[in-house]
């Protein structure tokens, strides 16, 4: 009983943020960062004044269907991930070029 709740209580004292995976952009225009929260798909973004951002939430989808959503809201990006899956310098690239 004893380890049962030994590993009980080790469960919650893992930080949520060890168990949440990134969901982060940056934008290649910092001057275009919303100075608020903005919420796309259900994702709550935040960025800071040098372009680099962070979401917390988010429906379940892919992440370069997840980009266009974003870039179509916020600009061009030179990052993006989400929910752990980064895009590679091309998925950027057709990432951006599909909301221009």
């Amino acid at each position: 009983m004893r380890a049962l709740i030994a590993i009980a209580v080790l469960a919650l004292a893992v930080p949520a943020a060890a168990q949440t995976p990134a969901t982060s952009l940056t934008l290649a225009d910092a001057s275009s960062a919303p100075s608020g929260r903005v919420i796309i798909d259900g994702a709550s973004w935040s960025c800071d004044e040098t372009g680099a951002c962070e979401a917390r939430g988010g429906t379940n989808q892919p992440a370069d269907r997840a980009c266009r959503r974003v870039v179509a809201r916020l600009g061009a990006v030179t990052a993006f991930s989400w929910k752990g899956q980064a895009l590679n310098e091309q998925q950027i690239a057709a990432c951006n070029a599909s909301a221009g």
